[in-house]
């Protein structure tokens, strides 16, 4: 699919987000100053909308960048455990109530998080550490932030903060406001221009390491920019979504082609896969018939686990 293909499909699903919901809303209504179609409007579907396209687009494309510097396609953006950082950060501000007493608690102490997670991961790969060390770290980091996420769920106050906490996990863009996007925006900008800005270097690099030195690829600097582009991505959006799984690792596979196979080649398709996939996927959320909506997280699962394990048949169908 082409750029231009991709970009109409996220406009496409950029609109049917502002269009589809529980309370039908007409341009007329909105044209006239209808409060009621208007808050609707401003205050719940736009920044819903807005969200799925910076989250996804994010993930697709931190997916992809991550897949390229570790040359590996079963990769994805949680492998670094800035998502398990925010995860656990935001759950702390839940736990503690600082998520209903501040407006901004949520997204402050979910990028916190991310950002003490990355910091933990230098600490322990080192500067000169490998790609197989700097992941196995990151493994550990989020194996981690896991557990002290379940203890914290385990030790909730009460049992509506238990829940409220289980379904803050379970991920979802519902109910998100503007500035929490706002919040989140600067992070994600300066996130997506560094992950962009390594193409090349990415390019290099599926040639091997040495080859990629010869070529004048600071091996040592892609990878600071790849980890800490990802993890200016992705913390900020998990801090407020929730844990969204499987996008980064789907969204580079369908936007994969003979003419993509070059790392440089996916990034952009795979911001903007990845933007109309998790919206479209936020939009067929609201129109499911159940009592209560689904939760986005829920479904990225549903969809993504099965495309992880025929991928992983794939991969061994290919070894020698």
């Amino acid at each position: 699919m082409s750029i231009r293909l991709l970009a109409l499909l996220v406009g496409a699903a950029f609109f049917a987000s502002l269009a589809v919901g529980p309370a039908p809303i007409t341009l007329a209504q909105l044209a006239a100053g209808d409060p009621v179609a208007r808050t609707i409007f401003f205050e719940l579907r736009l920044p819903r909308a807005l969200l799925g396209l910076v989250v996804g687009g994010g993930l697709g494309l931190s997916g992809a960048a991550l897949q390229g510097w570790l040359r590996n396609p079963l990769v994805e953006p949680g492998l670094i455990g800035a998502s398990s950082g925010a995860s656990l950060g935001a759950v702390l501000a839940l736990y503690s109530g600082l998520a209903v007493t501040v407006p901004l608690a949520l997204p402050i102490a979910g990028t916190a998080g991310a950002a003490l997670a990355t910091a933990l991961l230098w600490s322990l790969a080192g500067q000169r550490a490998g790609t197989t060390v700097t992941v196995l770290a990151g493994v550990a980091i989020a194996s981690l932030g896991g557990a002290l996420t379940s203890l914290a769920l385990n030790l909730a106050p009460s049992p509506l903060a238990a829940l409220e906490i289980v379904f803050w996990l379970l991920g979802s863009l519902a109910d998100r406001s503007m500035p929490q996007l706002i919040f989140a925006l600067p992070f994600a900008l300066v996130g997506a221009v560094l992950l962009l800005a390594q193409g090349r270097a990415l390019d290099a690099l599926a040639l091997g390491d040495d080859a990629a030195a010869s070529l004048g690829v600071d091996l040592k600097r892609l990878r600071i920019a790849t980890v800490v582009g990802a993890a200016l991505v992705i913390g900020p959006a998990v801090a407020i979504t929730g844990a969204i799984g499987f996008v980064g690792l789907i969204v580079p596979h369908l936007m994969r082609t003979r003419e993509r196979q070059l790392p440089s080649r996916l990034l952009w398709p795979s911001l903007l896969g990845g933007a109309a996939l998790l919206t479209l996927a936020d939009v067929a959320v609201r129109l499911v018939p159940t009592p209560q909506e689904l939760k986005l997280g829920t479904v990225t699962a549903l969809l993504g686990a099965p495309f992880f394990l025929f991928l992983l048949r794939d991969v061994q169908r290919r070894l020698p």
